[in-house]
């Protein structure tokens, strides 16, 4: 029997809910462009950018659920199937293409596991850390301690190296500063063992002088000394050394030599002339008499006459005069003490 009921009519792809909004249908909804018929005017234009903006805002949902780790579900519903028209499909770019990504999808099966075979935290680590589980973090940390060491060790090495270089430098100056006084303390020492032998070769030497030579009075006072200026002397200066005496003590010969003058002089008095080995003259004037003869040889010590006051004087003396071989007269003071003789 055939019922008067209306045929059941075809489910709507949307529905309204209590609130009056539109509830999408829990069936999968693949437009195309034969369902979707064409409108005209706005309200077409409507439709499209809705659709625009819904499938953006879904695409973004799932991306950002990707790459958070998740999956995105419906809590309380199936999961709906999302597709987008072919003509979309068709114009989105490949996604090997895209910068950045394309480096992390790859056709190779086996190529998968070599990604994961490297993880992030392992970068920078030796094949033989990588093994031993290493973290990267403790492995830079442990690598700049190091260098930090290494670079503290070289600074040390190279102060130590300059300590050692300044403390021989100091070392090599101490030791010729050393050096140097000793040398100079040795040369001090030579020169005043120079100088001590010297004066005791001039001692020994004036010694045997002394032994060969003698001074003309034995017991006397100095009166006169040579170069004295006056109206005495002829010359206006004394040329001689007076010894001033008794009368009549006895005249020595001060070297051996040969007598070469004997009588009187004029302002001399009574004079004797001695000539020595080397050409030297020693006058004897003022005698009050002469013991010996021209020619004659005498010796060191030998009496050749006696103090007087003959010729030019003002007193009992002898004027003794020193003379070089060519006649010019000299210091006869000077002259004894060369002969090692205190006057």
């Amino acid at each position: 029997m055939a019922s008067n009921k209306p045929a059941p009519e075809a489910p709507s792809p949307f529905s309204t809910d209590s609130y009056g909004g539109a509830e999408r249908s829990v069936g999968e909804w693949n437009p195309t462009e034969d369902s979707i018929r064409p409108v005209r005017g706005r309200h077409r234009v409507a439709k499209q950018r809705g659709l625009a903006r819904s499938s953006t805002v879904l695409g973004v949902g799932v991306i950002a659920a990707v790459g958070a780790g998740g999956m995105a579900t419906a809590q309380d519903k199936a999961p709906v199937s999302i597709s987008l028209p072919d003509s979309l499909a068709d114009n989105l770019p490949d996604a090997k293409s895209l910068p950045g990504v394309g480096a992390f999808m790859s056709d190779d099966a086996e190529a998968a596991p070599v990604a994961a075979a490297a993880p992030l935290t392992t970068a920078g680590l030796t094949s033989a850390e990588a093994e031993q589980g290493t973290d990267a973090g403790e492995a830079l940390r442990a690598r700049i301690l190091q260098q930090a060491e290494q670079q503290q060790a070289s600074a040390d090495a190279e102060a130590k190296a300059a300590a050692e270089k300044a403390a021989a430098e100091k070392a090599a100056e101490e030791a010729k500063k050393q050096q140097d006084e000793a040398e100079a303390e040795a040369a001090a020492k030579k020169k005043a063992a120079e100088e001590a032998a010297k004066k005791k070769a001039e001692e020994e030497r004036l010694a045997k002088l002394a032994a060969s030579f003698s001074l003309p009075a034995s017991s006397y006072t100095i009166s006169s000394t040579y170069g004295q200026s006056g109206a005495m002397w002829s010359s206006g200066q004394h040329t001689g050394l007076d010894f001033a005496g008794s009368a009549g003590s006895p005249l020595k010969a001060v070297h051996s030599g040969t007598i070469t003058s004997a009588g009187w002089s004029g302002s001399y008095g009574y004079r004797t002339v001695l000539q020595l080995d080397d050409g030297t003259e020693i006058w004897y004037a003022h005698q009050s008499s002469i013991d010996v003869s021209v020619g004659q040889k005498v010796t060191t010590g030998e009496t050749i006459g006696r103090m007087g006051a003959t010729g030019n004087v003002t007193g009992v003396h002898l004027h003794m005069e020193v003379r070089t071989a060519g006649g010019s007269a000299m210091d006869p003071m000077a002259w004894l003490t060369s002969k090692g003789l205190s006057v």
